[in-house]
C-alpha cells in the first residue's frame, strides 16, 4: 500500500464499515475484515473468538451506527497498525482499540478491545 496516511484511510474505513448494521448483519463481510486469530475483549469484559463474533453480529437486529472521533493510528511493526478511537452511541461513550494486520495490501482486524467511559 502507498504512504501511511492511505493506510491509515483504508483502516479507518474498514474499522468504520465494522460499526455499521449492514456489515455486521452480513456473516461473509464482517469475515472479511477479521483475521483468521482475531479476538476481542469486549466493553462488558468478556472474550470472544472470531465464531463467537461473527455469530454475535449476525443475529444483532439493525442499530443506528455510534459515532467516532478522536481517531489514532501507530505502525507498531511492518504491517501492523494500532488504532484507537472513541464511540459516541445513545447513551454510551466508550474507547476502543484495535490492531490490523495489512499484510497482504487488505486489513484484517487481528484485535479488538473496548471499554466503557464511566458518566461524570
Amino acid at each position: 500500500m502507498a504512504d501511511s496516511d492511505e493506510r491509515f484511510a483504508v483502516i479507518q474505513a474498514a474499522e468504520t464499515a465494522l460499526l455499521s448494521s449492514e456489515i455486521r448483519g452480513d456473516r461473509d463481510a464482517a469475515a472479511r475484515l477479521l483475521h483468521p486469530d482475531f479476538t476481542e475483549i469486549g466493553r462488558s469484559g468478556c472474550h470472544w473468538t472470531r465464531t463467537e463474533i461473527l455469530e454475535s453480529l449476525a443475529a444483532e437486529g439493525l442499530r443506528e451506527t455510534p459515532s467516532s472521533d478522536e481517531w489514532r493510528f501507530v505502525d507498531v511493526a511492518p504491517d501492523t497498525v494500532l488504532v484507537t478511537y472513541r464511540l459516541r452511541a445513545a447513551t454510551t461513550v466508550s474507547r476502543h482499540s484495535s490492531l490490523w494486520v495489512v499484510s497482504d495490501g487488505t486489513p484484517r482486524m487481528l484485535f479488538h478491545q473496548g471499554t466503557l467511559v464511566p458518566e461524570d
